[in-house]
């Protein structure tokens, strides 16, 4: 009885892996000169998309999850036509194991939005 209450437990705790994706693999492109102190940073934007996985079947590609998370950050950013870039986009991928056979994976996209005063 005790070892069938050990694997229940065991079965219902999550653990969690994550990978952050730092080195900017995404193609939101912003060419701008940060050479002078002409600009300010004005929020901090998120955004999150999750694809959920059982026995390894389902959801969507970690590229597609990725994407959706940075247009879901995107949207967030309610851009209101200042002179304003979104900057330092930034995807962290990570895994949250449910039970051995169910996992969902959940993509957070975060970023700054920064707005030129010259």
């Amino acid at each position: 009885m005790l070892c069938v209450a050990a694997i229940g437990a065991a079965m219902l705790t999550g653990c969690g892996l994550g990978l952050p994706l730092t080195n900017n693999q995404n193609s939101l492109q912003t060419n701008v000169v940060l050479q002078k102190n002409n600009y300010k940073v004005v929020k901090t934007i998120t955004g999150e998309a999750t694809a959920t996985y059982i026995f390894g079947i389902g959801g969507l590609s970690k590229k597609s999850l990725k994407e959706d998370a940075t247009a879901v950050m995107i949207k967030n950013a309610k851009l209101d036509g200042k002179a304003q870039a979104i900057v330092n986009t930034q995807v962290t991928l990570r895994n949250a194991f449910i039970t051995p056979f169910y996992i969902k994976s959940i993509a957070t996209a975060q970023a700054q939005v920064i707005e030129f005063i010259e």
